[in-house]
């Protein structure tokens, strides 16, 4: 059974506060996958998301984020406040992020270290062996928001065809059979240690669904967002800059040639 006892210290610095965030001082460069990363963040901070809140690690390095993900309501989950760490990689939109839970969380899809499992997550292959259709997997159009609803999608209804995590979903099946609780009652020990957390970040996690589903017009056009580019992403050498609220980011991807393109607007 995993512990219960949580263990964020160290990993993360400064604490997720209600509200937006005030737009980070940032770096400016012509690597695509750094100005991409930027419109994302950007986006999510300036609109009111479903049961998340991001913030960056460091102020000087996009490619990784602080994930605090609250558990939706009328679910095991309901009250929790799980931090994640989501990495990018530099050939980010071409390679999926990663995610990682750092406080414990019991659930098929979620190795006991905190990896996170998901199709999404898994690199564009034709291979069917996994039982992974090549829909299902990562692809350039795919973005950070829909990777965290994915995961909170996860928590409502867990996959236990394939689970990452054997023990929980042996334990989660028994459970939805209603054979014992063992299953409920280690999550809901995880869901009360992680109210400390919450509570020394100072957040207050929505329990309602009125709360918890607020509506987010954070949205990508995917059709219009794709068109041909010439330009390929690289590894640029960067200077600093302030992000500011009236600059805009263009991101187009071709997937003839693998390319991404990104210009400024205003």
């Amino acid at each position: 059974m995993a512990s219960n006892n949580a263990n964020t210290t160290g990993l993360f610095s400064g604490s997720h506060r209600p509200g937006r965030s005030r737009p980070p001082k940032q770096h400016a460069s012509n690597n695509p996958a750094i100005r991409l990363l930027m419109q994302e963040f950007q986006s999510l901070q300036k609109e009111t998301n479903e049961g998340f809140q991001v913030k960056l690690l460091r102020d000087d390095n996009m490619f990784e984020w602080d994930v605090a993900i609250f558990g939706p309501p009328d679910t095991l989950y309901a009250g929790g406040y799980f931090r994640a760490l989501m990495k990018f990689p530099s050939e980010y939109p071409f390679s999926p992020p990663s995610v990682k839970f750092v406080n414990k969380i019991w659930h098929p899809n979620i190795y006991d270290n905190g990896n996170v499992c998901i199709s999404i997550l898994h690199p564009a292959s034709n291979d069917t062996r996994s039982g992974e259709l090549p829909c299902e997997r990562w692809n350039p159009t795919q973005n950070a928001h829909s990777v965290i609803m994915s995961i909170i999608s996860l928590l409502s209804e867990p996959n236990t065809s394939s689970p990452a995590n054997v023990d929980a979903g042996i334990m989660y099946r028994r459970w939805k059979e209603q054979k014992d609780k063992e299953y409920e009652r280690t999550v809901k020990e995880q869901v009360e240690a992680s109210k400390a957390d919450a509570e020394k970040d100072g957040v207050k996690v929505p329990t309602t669904v009125q709360e918890y589903c607020v509506k987010s017009t954070f949205q990508v056009n995917k059709e219009e967002s794709v068109r041909p580019s010439g330009r390929t992403a690289s590894n640029g050498s960067y200077t600093a800059f302030d992000v500011t609220d009236d600059v805009d980011l263009d991101v187009a991807v071709d997937h003839d040639d693998a390319s991404l393109q990104v210009v400024r607007s205003r």
